[in-house]
């Protein structure tokens, strides 16, 4: 397991800061155990919340076949990869990754008029509709350690297609013209070179904005008031199996 990998090396690499190797010895190093034992679990913490462990890698291929299960352990190895990457190439890997997924409407894949996929299942059926590509490349993202405040799911209006459509917004910094990861148009250019999107409003885990302008949005409330995405966490919650 690449997280375990990690982990290994870490360790490794405190202890040789904190001791010679050729002093090395167990009494040279019980002073810093309670290093390593915080080490360990806050490595442990980054491994769960990355959420795909072995067993759940076993439990898909079982289930869904190798291909699949290659597919959820590719995100795995974005994630662990992560730590090396400059924040656009966080960008970059996340979007090129989700977007080699299939569109699909929600009616011919949950037989539903709309649904937001977990990422779990939007990577199990490599297929989904608008809503389900950002909503992974937000979580995605989130695992690989980039900024919430900087990351929005935003509603918008497709106006080539004259329909309903849905991004994830990238904010450089506050108040920034963000940058747009979509699955139409797969380039990630600023929001003021795409001008056939007309935005509508945007929200993350925290808060809700409503959008004036391309460039400007007013807070309006929280993410957790939009049902859709307070049922998306929830089974969120759910799908991932306890057993290692």
């Amino acid at each position: 397991m690449a997280s375990v990998n990690i982990s290994v090396i870490a360790i490794k690499q405190v202890v040789a800061f904190i001791v010679p190797l050729q002093s090395f010895t167990f009494n040279n190093i019980r002073p810093y155990l309670w290093v390593l034992i915080l080490l360990l679990f806050c490595l442990g913490t980054h491994a769960y919340h990355n959420g795909i462990s072995d067993y759940l890698l076993k439990k898909i291929a079982e289930q869904h076949g190798e291909v699949t299960a290659a597919r959820v352990e590719k995100w795995r190895q974005l994630v662990d990869d992560s730590a090396d990457m400059t924040e656009q190439q966080k960008l970059e890997e996340a979007n090129n990754f989700l977007n080699n997924a299939r569109f699909t409407s929600d009616m011919e894949q949950w037989q539903q008029r709309d649904y937001w996929a977990t990422p779990l299942e939007f990577l199990i059926k490599d297929a989904g509709d608008c809503e389900d590509f950002s909503i992974a490349k937000y979580f995605l993202l989130k695992a690989m350690g980039v900024d919430l405040d900087k990351l929005r799911i935003s509603y918008v209006k497709a106006l080539s297609l004259n329909q309903a459509h849905m991004v994830l917004s990238f904010y450089p910094s506050p108040g920034a013209i963000p940058l747009i990861l979509d699955n139409l148009n797969k380039r990630i250019i600023p929001a003021d070179q795409r001008q056939d999107l007309q935005p509508v409003y945007s929200f993350n885990a925290d808060k809700l904005w409503l959008a004036h302008s391309r460039n400007l949005s007013v807070k309006a409330g929280r993410g957790s008031q939009l049902g859709p995405w307070a049922d998306l966490n929830e089974r969120m919650k759910h799908e991932l199996p306890t057993n290692h």
